[in-house]
């Protein structure tokens, strides 16, 4: 025959039930206290709950957000334990005396929360559940029939479970509303099946522990830059929930993607306000200390990535730029009772010259009454510094003579003293880093190439042209710029020599016939005197003297020093340098 439940309703006032099911339990330790707990109940009328298998409540408790999700085992009336009425349900077809339930007394957790209930045994499984009894629901399509009583007929109900309920007492679902008697007819039917869904103990432990992986990840990378920061943030989200999906829909187990990514993405949040906080920070620190000396666009790289900036020291390859004003001496003493206009002049003189510096990425070194410093490949790769550098020096040249013809403009009843500059460049290994003392730092170069190329400027006006390189800077730079040959020098007798080239303009000027001649006179001009043939040297430099772009000045050097070598012969050993100082 026919049993049937009566529901209960739990927290309103009537006449309570009187239960039938006995609850048994699997551990050392009491597992109902979290249960949850009512003081008042309405049952059935008495005579309805004696033809009754069992009494059970019919209470279905949303979750928060008033959603129906899960499924309590038990409940507390007062002292008494009363059975959900699908667990109820699922008893009385498994012609089971009691509902048994295991304890979560093994859980770590149960140490600090108390023990509560880790599962229910039915149809020989034990089906997983929250720590108060409830079963979380894996809510699909109705696989129940929905049947209408006035149209039931002939129609047979034998060893069907059967659940009444009123059409218009309506729930939500997370698949949307559905009556009360078919939730509690889907809740039977996952029991019976074991379809439900399970939260593991470890999932809380698995969500922390990769909250804490990607969140320590994510702060190692905002070293590397926002960017990076981001790219694991996002992936990371998308892993969490690609996990969670995998785990639901596989093996039915829930775990929760979305606190520990909402969690990642405020820790993301907070930390790329602190990034852009300290880029900030850094962007001011380093604009007031080298907002004079470096490129905007290195400032900028160094600022995300401190560690470019290495004052502890370190040996680099760099070309060497001094740049100096010819003939500073006469300039001064013609403003001597005019100091104001002096410093005018030389702010007007080298401003566009440490300018051209700046544009073509050197950093200023040093700045003088006369003139400045610069070097490239320091503190950052540059691996055309020789050509950047020459770019320079050539840009320099343009912009002096610009800068002549509009002081001559400007001061056309009082013409200052003429504004020539000497730039010599050398390139050359040198140790870069932080120079200083009593916490006054600043990044220099200290190094041969420093002290060649300071050398060379010194000369530069011996041979006319503004533009005197090094050897090695023309073979690096060769490809932009027209050489041409001046000199070979040494400070000593134990200094190897070095070949000095005076830099005359671009390609265009380099493929000119007349640089071509005068290419090719100088190179026959500094064979013969490194072969020690003056004569030939002499009647090579008349020649060269009627060229086009001949630099006067130099070859009345070279002609004193010929004179020189006659007097004071080098020997036949000789490379070549010239390395006594010529009066």
């Amino acid at each position: 025959g026919s049993r049937a439940v009566m529901p209960v309703t739990l927290g309103k006032p009537g006449r309570s039930p009187h239960v039938t099911a006995r609850f048994t339990y699997r551990g050392a330790h009491d597992p109902f206290g979290p249960v949850p707990r009512f003081d008042t109940g309405a049952s059935v009328p008495a005579a309805l709950e004696r033809q009754a298998a069992g009494v059970a409540a019919a209470n279905l408790p949303p979750d928060s957000d008033g959603v129906i999700r899960r499924l309590p085992v038990a409940f507390h009336l007062r002292t008494l334990l009363v059975p959900g009425l699908a667990a109820e349900a699922a008893r009385l077809t498994e012609n089971k005396p009691a509902i048994t339930v295991t304890t979560d007394e093994r859980n770590p957790l149960s140490f600090l929360r108390g023990v509560g209930i880790a599962g229910v045994e039915i149809g020989g499984r034990v089906l997983p559940s929250d720590r108060d009894g409830a079963l979380r629901l894996h809510f699909a399509p109705p696989q129940h029939q929905r049947l209408d009583a006035r149209a039931l007929g002939n129609t047979s109900l034998r060893g069907a479970v059967v659940v009444i309920g009123a059409a218009g007492d309506m729930l939500r679902t997370p698949l949307g509303l559905d009556t009360r008697a078919g939730v509690t007819a889907q809740a039977i039917g996952h029991l019976l099946s074991g379809a439900v869904l399970a939260r593991p103990a470890w999932a809380p432990f698995a969500e922390i522990a990769a909250l804490a992986l990607l969140g320590a990840g994510m702060i190692g990378l905002f070293r590397f830059g926002l960017g990076w920061a981001a790219a694991l943030t996002m992936s990371g989200i998308v892993a969490l929930f690609a996990a969670a999906w995998w785990l639901f829909a596989h093996h039915a187990i829930l775990l929760d993607a979305a606190t520990p990514s909402l969690l990642l993405a405020l820790a993301f949040a907070a930390g790329a306000v602190a990034w852009l906080q300290d880029l900030r920070l850094a962007h001011a620190s380093l604009r007031l200390a080298f907002s004079d000396s470096l490129p905007r666009a290195s400032i900028e790289k160094i600022a995300r990535k401190p560690g470019l900036l290495r004052m502890e020291g370190e040996t680099r390859t760099v070309t060497y730029l001094v740049c100096g004003v010819r003939g500073i001496a006469d300039i001064a003493a013609a403003f001597r009772d005019d100091a104001p206009g002096f410093t005018r002049l030389m702010q007007q003189a080298l401003s566009p010259l440490l300018d051209q510096a700046l544009a073509h990425g050197g950093t200023i070194d040093r700045l003088t009454a006369d003139g400045f410093t610069a070097f490239w490949n320091a503190p950052l790769d540059d691996p055309d510094h020789a050509l950047h550098a020459c770019e320079a020096a050539n840009g320099m040249a343009i912009m002096s003579a610009r800068v002549t013809e509009h002081l001559a403009l400007e001061m056309r009843d009082h013409p200052p003293p003429q504004v020539e500059i000497g730039v010599g460049v050398a390139t050359g290994p040198v140790i870069a880093g932080g120079f200083g003392g009593h916490g006054r730092m600043g990044y220099s170069v200290n190094g041969p190439a420093v002290t060649l190329a300071q050398r060379i400027q010194a000369l530069s006006h011996q041979y006319g042209p503004a533009l005197i390189v090094a050897e090695e800077t023309r073979n690096a730079a060769e490809r932009g710029f027209a050489f041409l040959e001046v000199d070979t020098i040494a400070a000593s007798k134990s200094d190897a020599p070095v070949t000095l080239y005076a830099l005359t303009g671009n390609p265009v000027a380099r493929a000119s016939p007349k640089f071509r001649a005068l290419e090719v006179f100088h190179d026959h001009i500094f064979q013969a005197i490194r072969r020690q043939h003056w004569n030939r040297a002499r009647e090579l430099i008349a020649q060269c003297r009627r060229l086009s772009g001949a630099s006067q000045k130099m070859y009345d050097l070279h002609l004193a020093r010929i004179a020189w070598y006659e007097k004071h012969p080098p020997g036949e050993n000789w490379d070549g340098a010239f390395r006594p100082v010529l009066e």
